[in-house]
């Protein structure tokens, strides 16, 4: 059974930083790529970032780019999102994202999220 767990979340002052963590288990995603998406209350669900599967390829939402830093150890088969100067408004849960092998297509496998709350 393919499993995407997330880890990492939790409550910060805006201004901290937070590191999610995203481990797969039941097949490796060495070749696909991963990435998180957020979702905040009464919102849809949004891309914040993506990575290909040998790492040399990156891609953020607008409001991501110079502060958050996505990675991954792909012998882990494991996604890192790095999240600096947080603000309220990244407060949602972050869903851990993989399975396609195109950036510009979202892959099936989802993890279960992890809450991220940014206290002003």
């Amino acid at each position: 059974q393919v499993q995407l767990v997330e880890s990492g979340g939790g409550l910060v002052q805006a201004g901290g930083s937070l590191r999610l963590s995203c481990a797969a288990s039941g097949r490796t995603f060495s070749r696909d790529v991963m990435g998180w998406y957020r979702q905040a209350p009464g919102k849809e669900r949004e891309f914040v970032a993506s990575i290909n599967w040998s790492g040399d390829n990156t891609y953020y939402t607008r409001s991501a780019k110079g502060r958050f830093t996505i990675s991954r150890d792909s012998a882990k088969d494991t996604v890192y999102l790095q999240m600096n100067s947080l603000q309220p408004e990244d407060t949602a849960v972050y869903y851990c994202n993989a399975g396609s092998r195109d950036p510009g297509r979202v892959g099936k496998y989802w993890g279960q999220g992890t809450q991220v709350t940014v206290s002003s």
